[in-house]
């Protein structure tokens, strides 16, 4: 067989996880054949012999691993990659041992796959996954500049088409919301407008209310009903962020309404069926949540059908221009460039805060800038590599004062006084924005 002709064989009793695997190998130019159990499985390789085989351990009747002697008999140098549980890895490592070539751990990673794939038959698959799926273009906003982030849309293009629930992993700032609503869009919901909410944002007392809805009287206050996120999110897509913010006592009722497709409202005993698919993303590690008790582990492997990582701003250097045009012209309104100086301190700042810093800081650029060329005195001084007392004469630091003053104001009205969210884009510390907003109050800023 040719490399355009190779076949992968995915085994699993679960047809979701066959369809999504089955997907992303397609999408490396590969030809998938199918199989429910190890029996199936059998038959089929003992009429041709596939290239490779992705095989889930737990199956019905014979397992994965009492599977691998059987398939070793018939086709010896096969690539056999065993597909995991997190409760089966000491078996996966015995099995690997035992002639599995390697293993993957559920929730699987795409780029890991990617490369088992590769090293196992070769196949590089470098053009877009997006292209062969027959899907849209990227939006004209998305930077995709990087080897990290092309290997990130071809891991939704995958995914978007699917049901399946996705995690995004990444730090602050790093627009884990952006690639959420990709998936979105190249799903086969995008004529309904996604719902998003910020679970840090969601005050405790409400948080319960704002997600399944309540109806009138179900509490005081409660003058009017309320459908709740996941209901108005119906027919489409629910993108939940900061999901490791969500208080512990409510995650079975997350768990339930994720398990059952039916939420049932504060004060009512009626649950109501939702067809709403779940994206969830955080900057937390919520391995080590789970380990100290602030998080469900059933929950966590609800959500986590398909994990995507966003790198941050410091592994996609490439995209740094790019971004910095498109925040200028989107904050002016016209072509506004940068001076290859400020360019340089650009590409050399660290970018801690990521995205979310970079347009912080050609946002504050454009409001100090007079012209259409951005120089280094008009990004933040430590940015430019200036000590703020070196910035310039009190005239100018007077300026700065109040550019910084109009917008923090500007942003707290933007998130309609909710400080959490307003000091997140800003970039700073919540306690930071709070003695900030009392020197503005008291004449002191």
């Amino acid at each position: 067989m040719g490399e355009d002709e190779s076949v992968v064989l995915v085994v699993d009793d679960d047809a979701g996880q066959r369809r999504l695997i089955g997907d992303f190998v397609r999408s490396r130019g590969l030809r998938v054949e199918e199989a429910a159990s190890a029996e199936e499985m059998l038959d089929m390789i003992r009429r041709a012999l596939p290239d490779m085989i992705l095989l889930d351990v737990r199956l019905p009747g014979m397992s994965g691993i009492d599977a691998l002697p059987r398939i070793r008999e018939i086709a010896d140098r096969v690539p056999v990659l065993l597909i995991t549980a997190h409760a089966d890895l000491r078996q996966a490592v015995a099995a690997v041992k035992g002639g599995a070539d390697d293993y993957l751990a559920k929730p699987i990673d795409l780029d890991e796959l990617a490369v088992a794939i590769t090293d196992a038959i070769g196949t590089a698959g470098k053009s877009s996954a997006a292209g062969r799926l027959g899907l849209p273009p990227l939006p004209g906003d998305f930077v995709c500049e990087s080897t990290a982030m092309r290997r990130l849309v071809d891991a939704v293009a995958v995914v978007a088409p699917s049901e399946a629930p996705v995690l995004i992993l990444g730090p602050s700032g790093s627009g884990k919301e952006v690639v959420a609503r990709l998936i979105h869009q190249w799903s086969t919901r995008a004529d309904k407008p996604m719902v998003a909410a910020n679970c840090a944002g969601l005050p405790e007392t409400l948080i319960e209310s704002e997600l399944f809805g309540h109806t009138r009287g179900a509490f005081t206050g409660a003058l009017a009903e309320r459908q709740g996120l996941f209901r108005a999110a119906h027919g489409s897509t629910l993108f939940l962020d900061e999901i490791g913010e969500l208080p512990l006592h409510l995650q079975p009722k997350l768990l339930r309404v994720l398990e059952s497709g039916q939420v049932t409202p504060i004060g009512s005993d009626r649950p109501v069926t939702v067809d709403t698919r779940l994206i969830a993303a955080t900057n937390r590690d919520l391995g080590e949540e789970m380990r100290c008790g602030r998080f469900r582990e059933d929950l966590f492997y609800r959500i986590n059908v398909v994990e995507l990582v966003v790198p941050p701003l410091s592994e996609q250097r490439e995209a740094i221009p790019r971004l910095a045009r498109l925040s200028a012209t989107e904050f002016t309104g016209r072509a506004v460039r940068m001076s290859p100086q400020a360019m340089q301190c650009l590409l050399a700042h660290s970018w801690p805060g990521n995205v979310r810093e970079l347009r912080n800081a050609i946002q504050r650029a454009c409001l100090l800038c007079r012209g259409d060329v951005i120089l280094p005195e008009h990004l933040p001084p430590k940015i430019a590599g200036l000590q703020p007392a070196a910035v310039a004469d009190d005239a100018t630091a007077g300026r700065l004062s109040q550019v910084e003053k109009a917008t923090i104001l500007a942003t707290l009205e933007e998130f309609q006084g909710n400080r959490t969210q307003a000091a997140r884009k800003l970039g700073i510390s919540r306690r930071a924005l709070i003695y900030k907003l009392r020197a503005i109050e008291d004449g002191s800023f």
